[in-house]
């Protein structure tokens, strides 16, 4: 854990892009219709990081200085992750940025307004929600990943490519704390096994599910996960979240894959 979270204090930064024409790039070679979409949601996410944090810190999570200081470190990146992809939407004459995440933030007003509560009152009555929290995390984190990945290939756009592998490049040490720490915690209590395994069994959707539309969340998981090259992407997600204890065979992103790709 030591070694992780010095990595995290150490390389954290904000992604450096400044060799980057984004807009020369985009203008000479727009993305596709569904790249964008798929880009839209990807900026839409990456930008609502702060909002996952401000749930976060209302459990026993924020009481740990390691926890903690990677959380700052990641929501640090995230922002500029969501910062260049604003510059590929606006390449593109899309809404971005401040203003596109306040209008994001004010759809989902509605549905997040007691997410804190509710983390709140789950930290108090669940002894390891620190460990569903961080397993949930880890989750998210490989789907990211692999969703990054998907979307190079699909769009087949060199400067896309160039941009998300240093997207990615962070995103694999957010990815190392989230499955160190999950892995630990989960390895040292049989009450965090069996209470996470139901959690994410019950309750665990996508990536964005309550952020963006309904519609929209079943796009992304198409054009991302969709056809043999996409099942094969979620597969391998789901081998890894066979690794971590007690959490074997559920299938997570396979099944959502099969009910929102269909």
């Amino acid at each position: 854990m030591t070694t992780t979270i010095d990595t995290s204090s150490r390389l954290g930064e904000r992604l450096d892009i400044t060799d980057l024409d984004l807009a020369a790039s985009f203008a000479e070679r727009p993305l596709d219709p569904d790249a964008l979409r798929c880009l839209r949601y990807m900026h839409d996410i990456e930008s609502h990081t702060v909002c996952y944090l401000r749930d976060l810190l209302v459990t026993d999570a924020h009481a740990d200085p390691a926890i903690t200081t990677f959380l700052t470190m990641w929501n640090y990146e995230e922002h500029w992750h969501g910062d260049a992809l604003a510059r590929v939407l606006a390449s593109h004459g899309e809404l971005a940025g401040p203003a596109r995440v306040r209008r994001v933030r004010a759809a989902a007003r509605g549905r997040s307004r007691f997410r804190p509560l509710a983390f709140l009152l789950g930290s108090a009555a669940v002894p390891d929600m620190t460990a569903v929290a961080l397993t949930w995390g880890a989750v998210n984190e490989w789907t990211t990943q692999a969703g990054y990945a998907r979307l190079a290939t699909r769009a087949a756009h060199p400067m896309l490519a160039t941009l998300l592998q240093r997207i990615m490049r962070q995103e694999g040490r957010h990815v190392a704390f989230y499955t160190t720490e999950a892995k630990r915690r989960l390895e040292e209590s049989a009450t965090a096994r069996r209470v996470t395994r139901l959690a994410l069994r019950r309750f665990w959707s996508p990536v964005g599910s309550g952020v963006r539309p309904n519609e929209e969340v079943a796009f992304m998981v198409r054009y991302l996960f969709g056809g043999s090259d996409g099942e094969a992407a979620a597969a391998r997600i789901d081998r890894n979240i066979d690794r971590l204890p007690g959490l074997g065979g559920l299938s997570l992103v396979t099944q959502a894959r099969d009910r929102l790709a269909a």
